[in-house]
């Protein structure tokens, strides 16, 4: 290893070989790493904080709100021409319409991006990858505040939508193939502490973006572009501290006394699938479809949370059963509790969101990757009919719990799909096959908003009572789940005529560096189990300390509403 080190040490700062661990180092570093980044990029859930100050910027001679760019408009044409004409304007404040474009960008842009540059980022090692995250995400909101502060729409698009969605994708993806190699032992439990992160970003970006915007705030300005840049700042200092904590295993390295089970789970491979054959076996598919399907089946319904809640309860959220929904709108005192009620049940979801994404995680390196989805789409179906019967029986608590445990699956679903592609894929090009994977991701997010927003504009259009319209769209998004159980039932081990021989693997192991030396028997070189020293506890608290108060602020508003 002295060859090695010496070598390392001469590299540029940027290198893959620069990061390559020494002897001595502890693998439980590199989780709080990632978190470093995906607890900042996350806060793409928590952007509709923004929605409400942002559009009410401009202001006329008589200190009133301009009207939006779109006033008037109903039809979705309509509302596109006028968000064209937003793009550029200064005489007229944007809609949610306009500013909910950010979504998309953000979610279709991490897919496209973590597919198109999942290879790189294998070649050019999780470090630089990170700082090419930091300077697109970062860079992303300090010209999205340039576009609010100039009100001009397209700027914001550009900046934090485009741009930062590239950074989405390449902060997404970077630390997965680093953290499954360094964690062979608990693959499931390594991409779940790094996914549950992006995840939990929300939780502490909402309340501090609220709190920097009730600082920032004068009559003149809601604070947004000023909270913007503030944000930009810390997540700057966060995900720099998080891409020059990457270290990636030496090549053939394995933990200290660890031995691959010898009659282990059939579907974990110990071959490895070359990236540009991973697509070309039916297994890629089957798992892309698989993916698509949960997360298609719980995007949609997520994303409408707490409508859903307060048209199907109407006045029993705010004390009084014998109202609807209806006839609660016209009540603003029960309107506002119901409302708040709907508030408490959207962040009860994300905290089984966040905690499911390494639960379920963590539970495969038990169970197994295959069964793990199993219990998703068979669960998942279960409890969306069961949804739709506490909806008819008036059951709040059954219709809560539902759903509560179904957003844990839909966050389960992302963190364990990497190590279902390590154990067929195999670790080498894991990282650059999951992001290519992503594109289904990106397919959901379009899929899932689309089935429950049409089923419920048209039958809302049809004149069906409140109370009545989540039934079918709950059996439509259980007949997804069905699709996604197909797909999983369907897969099998990679057929042997895809895997790489040991030939292939030493050579592209050779191309990134990464200090390959037969010298040590054992394969540990020096690095051995790792465990929570000052240095790592240290580390640790750096991301655990902001989560822990997100996840306490989060719950002690949810557990308020419902009292």
């Amino acid at each position: 290893m002295t060859s090695t080190t010496s070598a390392a040490g001469s590299a540029p700062l940027l290198s893959r070989e620069r990061i390559v661990a020494k002897p001595g180092f502890n693998r439980w570093l590199v989780p709080p790493a990632a978190l470093c980044i995906h607890l900042c990029i996350g806060m793409a859930y928590g952007f509709s904080v923004f929605w409400k100050p942002l559009q009410g910027v401009l202001h006329g001679a008589d200190g009133q709100p301009l009207p939006e760019c779109s006033q008037g408009a109903v039809t979705f044409a309509e509302k596109s021409l006028g968000t064209l004409h937003a793009l550029t304007a200064t005489d007229c404040n944007w809609s949610q319409f306009d500013l909910g474009w950010m979504y998309t960008f953000f979610f279709v842009l991490l897919g496209v991006s973590a597919a198109l540059w999942g290879g790189w980022l294998e070649r050019a090692g999780p470090r630089k990858a990170g700082l090419v995250a930091t300077a697109c995400w970062c860079g992303g909101l300090l010209i999205a505040a340039l576009g609010i502060y100039l009100h001009q729409l397209w700027l914001m698009w550009l900046g934090a939508g485009v741009i930062g969605g590239i950074g989405l994708g390449l902060g997404y993806i970077s630390p997965v193939s680093t953290l499954i190699k360094w964690f062979p032992d608990r693959r499931g439990m390594a991409t779940g502490m790094a996914i549950m992160g992006f995840g939990g970003g929300a939780m502490i970006g909402s309340p501090l973006a609220t709190h920097l915007m009730n600082y920032f705030r004068t009559d003149a300005t809601p604070g947004v572009w000023e909270t913007f840049v503030a944000l930009a700042l810390i997540y700057l200092v966060f995900m720099l501290i998080g891409a020059f904590g990457y270290r990636i295993p030496p090549g053939g390295w394995k933990p200290e006394g660890w031995k691959p089970p010898a009659n282990g789970n059939s579907m974990i491979s110990s071959a490895n699938v070359h990236l540009k054959d991973a697509h070309k076996t039916p297994q890629f598919w089957l798992v892309w479809l698989a993916l698509c399907m949960n997360v298609s089946a719980g995007i949609g319904i997520i994303g409408a949370a707490s409508p859903m809640l307060q048209e199907t309860f109407g006045g029993a959220l705010a004390g009084d059963p014998g109202v609807g929904y209806n006839q609660l709108q016209e009540n603003v005192a029960l309107a506002a509790k119901a409302a708040g009620v709907g508030a408490g049940f959207v962040g009860l979801i994300s905290l089984f969101n966040i905690f499911g994404r390494f639960a379920w995680a963590s539970s495969s390196d038990k169970l197994g990757r295959k069964n793990t989805y199993f219990i998703f789409f068979v669960l998942g179906a279960s409890l969306y009919i069961l949804a739709s019967a506490a909806a008819e029986w008036k059951m709040l608590a059954l219709f809560v719990g539902s759903f509560c445990i179904i957003a844990s699956m839909y966050g389960g679903g992302f963190s364990t799909v990497p190590a279902y592609l390590a154990d067929l894929f195999g670790t080498q090009f894991v990282g650059a096959i999951h992001g290519r994977l992503l594109t289904a991701w990106s397919t959901a997010g379009i899929v899932g908003p689309v089935i429950v927003n049409y089923m419920h504009d048209t039958r809302q259009a049809a004149g069906i009572a409140p109370d009545q319209i989540y039934g079918p769209i709950f059996y439509t998004l259980a007949g997804l789940l069905v699709i996604g159980f197909i797909a999983n039932l369907l897969i099998r081990p990679v057929n042997p005529k895809w895997h790489m021989s040991e030939a292939e693997v030493s050579a592209e192991q050779a191309k990134l560096h990464t200090g390959i030396s037969t010298s040590p028997a054992s394969g540990s070189y020096g690095i051995g189990m790792g465990g929570l020293d000052t240095k790592a506890a240290l580390f640790w608290l750096l991301v655990g300390i902001p989560l822990v108060w997100g996840i306490w602020n989060t719950a002690a508003k949810a557990v308020e509403l419902f009292q």
